[in-house]
């Protein structure tokens, strides 16, 4: 199959299905591939536009009265879609780079962080590849400040002056995070910084990924109880 009939497949999929992008094949897979989302657990979806991932992540919660909740984060403000999303789901629009995590931690359920992290966050693609591989880089590395805080070493980001950032991660002891990343050199380097505070990391490039794109994701699973947030 071609390049357009692989993008043609997953997008008309997507459609008979009622997700919204075809991006939910990719969670699909990993989530068959990985199981990173367990029945009632907290998610947190960095990049959430245009809502694909919220429609799988509230797919893999299980039944409404078994708990667990979704959020979605976003620059833009994205409407939860209504086919195959329930009330566990909700949005904020806020810049990732700037939110503090003394406030996405507040936004958790209880105040206490998430149990699994997703970030879908990519670059603006210019078609420079080292430039876009940066860019990504530098997404990346924020998603796994967000998880980890000052454990990775990372400056905290604060985007209210009145209020102190005290650096601490939001992802629990026993959480997953899934990065998309450009690859690159960069990206085995977010790999080697994650490799200690997790019991397994890995590679998926998904099916569903374009074959033109070099796209990949770094699935790191069960946070360390010695790297208590």
């Amino acid at each position: 199959m071609g390049v357009g009939g692989t993008a043609d497949f997953f997008y008309k999929e997507a459609q008979r299905l009622g997700y919204v992008a075809r991006s939910a094949f990719k969670l699909l897979q990993i989530q068959k591939q990985h199981n990173i989302i367990n029945r009632g657990a907290t998610v947190l979806d960095l990049g959430c536009a245009p809502g694909g991932w919220l429609q799988v992540a509230c797919q893999s919660l299980g039944p409404f009265h078994g708990g667990g909740s979704v959020l979605g984060v976003d620059t833009k403000k994205v409407k939860v879609p209504p086919l195959h999303c329930d009330s566990r789901v909700q949005t904020i629009s806020a810049d990732v780079t700037t939110l503090s995590h003394h406030r996405l931690k507040a936004l958790s359920p209880k105040e206490k962080g998430f149990s699994v992290i997703l970030s879908d966050m990519c670059p603006l693609v210019s078609g420079i590849t080292t430039k876009d591989a940066a860019l990504s880089f530098e997404l990346g590395m924020r998603a796994l400040d967000l998880a980890l805080g000052n454990k990775i070493h990372l400056e905290p980001v604060d985007d209210d002056p009145s209020c102190s950032d005290d650096g601490k991660g939001v992802l629990k002891v026993g959480g997953h995070l899934v990065i998309k990343l450009l690859e690159s050199e960069d990206a085995k380097e977010i790999n080697q910084l994650s490799k200690p505070f997790f019991k397994k990391t890995s590679w998926l490039r998904p099916k569903a990924t374009r074959p033109s794109s070099r796209e990949i994701y770094l699935i790191c699973q069960c946070l360390k109880p010695d790297a208590k947030i």
